[in-house]
């Protein structure tokens, strides 16, 4: 056999090694799947976030998307053969999923002294990736307009100068909705358990001043351009996507605080990948994803060691600010009267 033969010989095989090692590595490469909110939430962790922790543990994390409430119900459809690894679902629905049995609690980590302990829920059943609050939303042009003084309670949506104006989401549709109305029955006499109070006085207090009940923020952005909408509930984050598409508005942190509002994970019990799934967890929790999920999608950290960029360094520091005096609700009590609260708001309210 001449030399060029051997040389040739050589190269083959070192090929389909090499080859066999590629094919190899790939077989070994394990899927997790993460149900979680489409659009923009699904564009920055796919493309920002997930990728270091895909490259570093040979990984790949494949979204499945839909609203907190769709996620919930096809992880209960799957309850006993799980098709999920991890879920991403707003607090209200996080405490329904704990409740039944749908969540693994997560292994203790150095990264959860790190978080707001507001954070953590139910003994690390589950926990924040993405906190912040609803307050209040005011249309600027139209407070400098009429020479309004920004609001600075609940009990502002009561204010008579304000008959026709307040922009109001379904309480029994939307979070936004419900936190105010909870913090304007607290305001009342009320409780999470207890929502007679509120229920009672909003037919002569606010209510008179709703000009539209809607089922989410959807419409909020051209009702503000409009001229229709002068006050409203919402949250800082959103208030910052409307400033940045040049919309009138500024967030407006309420005397008696505003109501925590939070985007949790927790672990699905009974996965495939129990392991590699809490080491996705613990990763999503760090300073390190958390600083590319609010540089790359506006998200808030729950890790209070993130340090944002020139760009969103004030922008956080607001919201820290604001963590200081946010309300966290009782969602076990909501929850258990939910059915009877959505009937009576939805007969009384917006009937």
């Amino acid at each position: 056999m001449t030399n060029q033969k051997k040389s040739l010989g050589k190269w083959i095989a070192g090929a389909l090694m090499l080859a066999g090692a590629v094919a190899g590595a790939q077989a070994q490469q394990k899927t997790l799947y993460v149900g979680m909110n489409g659009g923009d939430m699904e564009r920055a962790f796919t493309q920002h976030v997930f990728p270091a922790f895909e490259k570093a543990n040979n990984v790949k994390i494949v979204v499945v998307p839909g609203t907190s409430t769709d996620v919930l119900a096809k992880a209960q459809a799957y309850k006993d053969n799980p098709q999920m690894h991890l879920m991403f679902l707003d607090d209200g629905v996080m405490a329904r999923a704990i409740s039944m049995g749908l969540c693994q609690q997560m292994t203790d980590d150095p990264v959860f002294k790190e978080l707001y302990p507001s954070a953590v829920m139910k003994d690390r059943m589950a926990a924040g990736i993405d906190v912040g609050m609803t307050g209040l939303g005011y249309n600027t042009k139209i407070f400098k307009d009429k020479g309004w003084a920004p609001p600075t309670s609940w009990m502002d949506l009561a204010d008579p100068k304000y008959k026709g104006k307040v922009v109001f989401q379904s309480a029994s549709g939307s979070t936004f909705g419900l936190h105010a109305f909870l913090m304007y029955n607290r305001i009342e006499g009320g409780d999470d358990k207890n929502t007679e109070p509120g229920f009672k006085k909003w037919s002569s207090t606010i209510g008179p001043n709703v000009l539209e009940y809607i089922p989410n923020s959807a419409k909020l952005a051209e009702m503000i351009q409009g001229g229709e909408a002068a006050i409203f509930p919402l949250t800082p984050t959103a208030i910052a996507r409307l400033k940045k598409r040049d919309i009138p508005v500024e967030y407006a942190q309420p005397k008696e605080g505003s109501v925590i509002l939070m985007v949790g994970e927790c672990v699905i019990a009974r996965n495939t990948e129990p392991e590699l799934s809490q080491k996705l967890a613990h990763y999503l929790l760090s300073a390190e994803a958390q600083s590319a999920a609010l540089e790359k999608g506006g998200h808030f950290p729950s890790n209070r060691t993130v340090r944002a960029s020139e760009q969103n360094a004030a922008l956080l520091k607001q919201v820290q600010g604001y963590m200081q005096t946010a309300k966290i609700l009782d969602w076990d009590e909501i929850n258990a009267t939910r059915p009877a609260f959505n009937a009576r708001w939805n007969r009384t309210v917006e009937r």
